[in-house]
């Protein structure tokens, strides 16, 4: 047996929208699959969670034991984007400064949750262990190094590390002309 679901099984799942070419590990846990959409060319490896309204572009990878919350607000990950081992993005969070109650088995009046869409443009790469808040937007192009944590929108093209994440260089825009290769000698493929 594969370890990954066959395309009929994951037909048979009821996802939004189902590329082809994708590949989801059985031991992913998916919540709200009827929220998720998922282009082609993508593969999601083992203990991965996505749950809420997720957008998945082309050509995605996402490593083992990312967690993607997206509750109501959506997490949208365009084209030729990775997230590495362990990284975590909420686009849902509670208040943590001690003015409500927290988790959700409080009703949401005794709650202050921030709820803000998360989204990744094309070719943004994401290191291991890094969090990613509502809210944020990782422009195109972006690096984001190991253990950041993300709490505010990208410039586009740069390098970015730290608690918090900051911008650290700027970062060559080569891989357009790869992208623009690797697209075309595809196309001739077919």
């Amino acid at each position: 047996m594969n370890s990954f679901y066959e395309r009929s099984e994951l037909e048979n799942m009821g996802f939004k929208l189902i590329g082809k070419e994708v590949y989801i590990s059985r031991k992913a846990s998916i919540y709200g699959v009827s929220d998720i959409e998922i282009g082609s060319n993508v593969r999601i490896d083992d203990f991965c969670v996505l749950s809420g309204k997720i957008k998945l572009h082309d050509y995605i990878h996402i490593a083992v034991g990312v967690l993607l919350f997206a509750g109501d607000a959506g997490i949208t990950i365009e084209s030729f984007c990775g997230l590495s081992s362990r990284v975590s993005v909420y686009a849902v969070s509670d208040d943590y400064f001690g003015q409500s109650l927290t988790n959700p088995t409080i009703p949401d009046e005794y709650r202050n949750i921030t709820v803000l869409p998360v989204v990744f443009k094309k070719h943004a790469i994401v290191g291991t262990g890094s969090v990613i808040l509502p809210g944020v937007t990782i422009e195109e192009g972006c690096s984001i190094g190991a253990m950041s944590l993300v709490n505010k929108s990208t410039k586009a093209w740069t390098i970015n590390t730290g608690v918090p994440c900051k911008k650290i260089a700027p970062k060559a825009k080569t891989i357009l002309e790869l992208e623009k290769k690797f697209l075309e000698d595809k196309a001739n493929i077919i």
